[in-house]
């Protein structure tokens, strides 16, 4: 006897596996926010105008890590897009908006890559 029902099960282990991504590259975008603001925070505390050395290259670098968590997101969103395509149809669950997790997901991007740029200007 053969289950054709299929097990929804499937699709949600890959909807948190995109969860994680997700998750994972905000907190490293959010860190790379403070990295590139630290030098400014530094200046401010100090309360000199003249930059606070060894600062110089904070904006950079926290530039690098929104970049990487961009990256992150997008590499995620990837492989459940992938994933999700290679599911039977059975294995999906019934949705209202069956593209609302990726959508999502493509926005952080798109805010990511805004954010690195905002930073190094």
């Amino acid at each position: 006897m053969t289950d054709d029902a299929g097990d929804p099960r499937v699709y949600f282990a890959a909807e948190r596996t995109l969860l994680a991504w997700i998750r994972t590259g905000i907190g490293v975008m959010a860190f790379g926010f403070v990295v590139a603001r630290f030098g400014l925070f530094l200046r401010l505390v100090s309360g000199a105008d003249a930059p606070v050395p060894g600062t110089n290259y904070t904006p950079y670098i926290g530039a690098m890590l929104v970049l990487l968590g961009t990256i992150a997101t997008a590499g995620g969103t990837l492989q459940y897009t992938w994933y999700c395509r290679r599911l039977r149809p059975a294995d999906l669950p019934s949705m209202k908006v069956p593209f609302l997790p990726a959508y999502l997901a493509w926005s952080l991007v798109v805010l990511g890559l805004v954010l690195t740029l905002v930073l190094l200007m």
